[in-house]
């Protein structure tokens, strides 16, 4: 049976470049690959940010139409500093869904990126059981 070697998303974007430099400068990112077809657009590139691999690519060829509200799918960050990653990214263009707070259970918010990505930033803050956290979500 074949082995599950890697696992990590692909997000489709208008504008891969331009995405490209928000992740480097909102995340840390690093582009370690970029790949692009005869008409120039990005039809592969990898982006390592700390121990995190996504891929990027502009639309097309078949993949669902990026919108100002993405595709549904929410990338969640596990971080050690919620507030600081925020302002790295709201500085690079991102907006707020919901804030970064203290919500009893956690510690982060949500927010869209310029392409329409929702990230949802996470900062441990405590061991909670899964009793707890059920309590104090619901």
């Amino acid at each position: 049976m074949s082995q599950l070697t890697a696992l990590y998303p692909r997000l489709v974007v208008e504008g891969a470049d331009a995405a490209l430099d928000f992740y480097a400068r909102a995340l840390g990112g690093t582009v370690t690959e970029r790949y692009t077809g005869p008409d120039g657009r990005v039809v592969h590139a990898m982006v390592e940010a700390g121990p995190a691999r996504f891929a990027v690519k502009d639309a097309g060829d078949g993949d669902p139409a990026p919108s100002g509200e993405g595709i549904p799918v929410i990338m969640s960050l596990d971080v050690s500093d919620a507030d600081a990653v925020a302002e790295r990214m709201l500085g690079a263009g991102a907006t707020v869904i919901f804030p970064v707070a203290d919500r009893g259970y956690s510690y982060g918010g949500r927010l869209r990126d310029p392409f329409g990505h929702q990230w949802l930033i996470a900062q441990h803050t405590g061991n909670l059981t899964p009793e707890q956290i059920q309590e104090r979500v619901g």
